[in-house]
């Protein structure tokens, strides 16, 4: 039987074409919009790790002197340097990374190519099983590569690519600001989005290709990338010192369960009263435990212009959704005498209305098709613009789908109340008016 509605539904179609396209195209134009922001929005804010984004927390605490303290107020973003070494010696945690964006220099062994620079990241060993990073050759470095402070570096698929031609090269040396690592492990291509760990370098469109031990980097000296704040009345000549009252690196660690975050918290708590009765913290305990989608939240990782334009599309979709109803009502009055002879020859009020929804999805498939060019040319346009997640803006297998879905359960939606007043023509009215 639907295969027969949807036989008339074509026959309609090609009867009244102006009208038919004047609904695919509002259909289109909503959908289009719609699924452009929508898609923008679904990658912006998803959950970069969704197998674990749960047991990964975010440490914050604070160490700033007594001076403008407000209670209530937030504790700085990142960690001093002590702090963040007291606590991985103390291993409270099942695993705990501490990290900070960095860049080098890098070149082959036998410096048979140019150096350039790169972004690196500089962690600690944890790092890697922590969030799941996926290995194509070799393996992280070991917890005693961090505490001997050795030379070895895990490097990205493309840098290896292009140094050693995608081969393995576990093992080879790798020139870093003209002193040679052994590679350990490389991976493959990662780039959680957002890039959750350091939030500091910007939400997305992570590109770091060079790993090395925090240790590591600190006896290289090289450059570090992402926000310092420095605190206190006394001039800091060394602001990467052991005892610096500068905050510049983020510190997670990952817990087995709510429990545990509990118990970890009072440990937070109790290690800031310990600081502030040695002398070290001024303020009260004021400490802070996010797990990743809290963390993106706090920070507001999703660009408020995009989810502005969410809402804007949603309210075009709407007028779009208006406007095909007016024309899927003026079509079914059209057609009251073509319908009274039906109701006449014994249609019933339920096939009538069965058949008005299929014609409306029809049109509300049409438009999906439609709108799926559309949202794909505006994918197109948003990868043009000059923003750090621009990239990411790609409609995946199940956006597709969805816009679809989507853009015919709105058609039928739309042609709920006119199909309503379809059923409702009494034949014997339009019989006497034929």
């Amino acid at each position: 039987m639907l295969g027969y509605y949807f036989k008339l539904a074509l026959r309609s179609f090609r009867r009244n074409k102006v009208l038919t396209a004047l609904m695919v195209l509002a259909i289109a134009l909503g959908i289009g919009a719609s699924m452009t922001t929508l898609t923008v929005f679904r990658v912006l804010s998803g959950d970069p790790i969704p197998s674990k984004s749960d047991r990964l927390f975010y440490v914050r605490m604070d160490p700033r002197p007594a001076r403008g303290y407000t209670p209530g107020e937030e504790p700085e973003s990142q960690m001093t340097r002590f702090d963040a070494e007291e606590l991985l010696r103390q291993k409270h945690a099942r695993r705990q990374a501490m990290m900070v964006g960095g860049s080098a220099a890098v070149q082959s062994e036998g410096r048979t190519a140019k150096p350039f620079r790169i972004d690196s990241r500089h962690a600690t060993a944890d790092f890697f099983p922590m969030f799941e990073v996926p290995f194509l050759y070799g393996t992280p470095w070991s917890d005693k590569d961090d505490e001997r402070h050795g030379r070895v570096a895990v490097i990205g698929r493309k840098l290896n690519d292009k140094l050693f031609g995608g081969g393995n090269s576990v093992g080879r040396t790798l020139l870093v600001e003209d002193v040679g690592v052994r590679i350990v492990g490389v991976i493959d291509d990662w780039s959680p989005a957002p890039y959750f760990f350091d939030i500091t370098n910007g939400g997305y469109g992570g590109s770091e290709q060079l790993f090395l031990p925090f240790s590591t980097a600190l006896d290289l000296k090289l450059g570090r990338r992402g926000n310092m704040n420095c605190y206190g009345d006394q001039p800091t000549n060394d602001q990467l010192g052991l005892n610096a009252p500068c905050t510049w690196i983020q510190y997670w660690v990952e817990l087995d369960d709510l429990g545990q975050a509990r118990e970890f918290k009072a440990y937070l708590d109790n290690y800031s009263a310990q600081q502030k009765s040695d002398g070290r913290f001024e303020r009260p305990a004021n400490t802070r435990l996010h797990d990743v989608m809290d963390w993106l939240d706090t920070n507001r990782v999703v660009p408020g212009d995009v989810r502005l334009q969410v809402w804007l599309a949603l309210g075009f979709l709407l007028v779009c959704l208006l406007n095909t109803v007016g024309l899927l009502l003026a079509k079914f009055l059209r057609r009251s005498g073509e319908i009274g002879v039906r109701r006449a020859l014994g249609a019933s009020r339920r096939a009538i209305f069965l058949q008005a929804l299929v014609e409306a999805g029809t049109v509300g498939a049409a438009g999906g098709i439609g709108g799926l060019a559309l949202a794909l040319l505006g994918l197109w346009g948003v990868r043009q613009q000059p923003t750090n997640y621009a990239d990411l803006a790609r409609l995946d297998l199940t956006m597709l789908l969805a816009t679809l879905a989507f853009s015919i359960a709105v058609s039928v939606l739309a042609g709920l109340l006119p199909a309503w007043r379809a059923m409702q023509v009494m034949p014997a009215i339009q019989l006497k008016s034929q």
